[in-house]
């Protein structure tokens, strides 16, 4: 491949990395931990170090196979071409249902600023398909663009929470009796559970740069290091801001809040501050919908180049995007966005969120697999794949459950790559990027 080909190097695959685990969750996360107090302390520290566990097996899996195009291609050519297919194909369901989530959550955080976004559900639809819409043209054309893009959301992403953080480092500073003066659940042995899945749960999405391997430089040295500097970077923030907001602000505020980053923020610096924050939280939102519709196109496209899908599948454009796969997805994300905006389509998203909800581990839990099968960091290999099973049991049985026909749908489509000849060679030539 050529540099247009690979345009991402290593602070972009590092902004892929934050860009999709950094979305709406950390804006409205806090509420939802408030009600654990110290227990959900210990919950971000087990997860955060679960994450860097897992990071460092994906790292590890895209060390031994630099020259595949992406993780999901490995777990199909190490575990079998059907277990491949078939997380490959729940990440992509996931990702156009993830992105009808995500565009309607950046229209209404809008909203709070521009009341006219938000007057009516079909409207809200709407303007939520038309940030869906831009964002696929862009990755339609250049991946480059996409790119930069994506680096700039990052970037812009992380100053609502830098004034969090800032915040917090001047109540240090003043002795930090701030933090003690309210009262907080204690550690609840039987309450850590649901509050790790939690925590995990807004953790994932860290293997955007494993997955579109074949977009980075050098992957081998690239990957690595991007996914565990995001990770790390990603979850310090996340266990400083979320804890801090629910330390200093009273219990019942933040529980109540829909916006508690906004109500941390505007409690020390004015009701500014909210609509500033709101402003930021929709560029954290579209950053992440960015990452998510590019890899509608990556998913697809790195099994059609290691042979698990057929060829027309992954037919790329003059700028070397598989255009079929993006538009479908994002096409179906408009579907699901219009079926919302009904008075009983509320129920249909949360339904298929749920029913997506555990994808990301499923992936997790294959890419620990292959690494085991491939004898590299065994130990961190078995760790993390039995968090991931802890994940599927803090989920519910059925969301697991109903996963299971989700990924049972894509055999038709293996079942047709097997039938048809794939004319899109797999070899070193097609996937191995250019020389740093």
């Amino acid at each position: 491949m050529n540099d247009e080909q690979r345009p991402f190097g290593f602070w972009t695959a590092t902004a892929m990395v934050i860009g999709g685990m950094i979305g709406a969750g950390i804006f409205v996360l806090p509420s939802q931990m408030a009600r654990f107090g110290w227990t959900g302390i210990v919950a971000w520290i087990i997860g955060g170090a679960a994450a860097l566990i897992i990071a460092r097996v994906l790292a590890a899996v895209a060390e031994a196979r630099p020259n595949e195009p992406g993780l999901i291609a490995v777990i199909g050519e190490v575990l079998g071409p059907v277990p491949g297919v078939l997380v490959g194909w729940g990440a992509w369901v996931s990702y156009w249902v993830a992105n009808a989530y995500l565009a309607l959550t950046a229209v209404r955080y809008a909203g709070s600023i521009w009341p006219l976004l938000i007057e009516s559900p079909v409207r809200q639809a709407l303007y939520a398909s038309a940030i869906v819409a831009i964002l696929s043209a862009l990755n339609m054309v250049s991946l480059r663009g996409s790119g930069r893009f994506q680096v700039a959301t990052t970037i812009l992403k992380l100053l609502p929470l830098a004034a969090v953080l800032m915040i917090l480092a001047w109540l240090t500073a003043q002795g930090g009796a701030a933090f003690t003066t309210q009262q907080h659940p204690p550690f609840v042995m039987s309450d850590l559970f649901a509050a790790t899945t939690l925590a995990f749960v807004a953790i994932i999405g860290f293997e955007s740069a494993s997955i579109a391997a074949q977009r980075v430089r050098n992957p081998e040295r690239n990957i690595p290091r991007a996914t565990m500097l995001g990770v790390a970077l990603t979850c310090v923030i996340y266990i400083a801001v979320c804890s801090g907001i629910v330390f200093i602000l009273p219990q019942s505020q933040v529980a109540a809040s829909t916006a508690p980053v906004a109500l941390f923020v505007s409690h020390f610096w004015g009701s500014w501050a909210g609509d500033a924050v709101a402003l930021f939280a929709v560029i954290s939102v579209v950053g992440c919908l960015n990452v998510w519709v590019l890899m509608q196109s990556e998913v697809p496209l790195a099994l059609v180049r290691a042979q698990l899908l057929p060829e027309w599948v992954g037919r790329t454009n003059r700028h070397d995007i598989a255009a079929a796969p993006l538009v479908i997805g994002s096409s179906l994300t408009v579907v699901l966005l219009l079926l919302a905006s009904w008075r009983s389509g509320a129920a249909l998203m949360d339904f298929m969120l749920t029913l997506t909800a555990v994808t990301g581990v499923w992936v997790y839990a294959f890419a620990c697999m292959t690494a085991l099968k491939l004898n590299v960091r065994r130990g961190l290999a078995i760790v993390g794949l039995l968090f991931s099973l802890g994940i599927f049991y803090g989920a519910g049985a059925e969301a697991v459950l109903l996963s299971f026909p989700l990924l049972l749908a894509a055999l038709p489509l293996y079942w047709l790559a097997t039938r048809s000849p794939v004319t899109t060679a797999k070899s070193s030539a097609a996937v191995a990027g250019p020389p740093e």
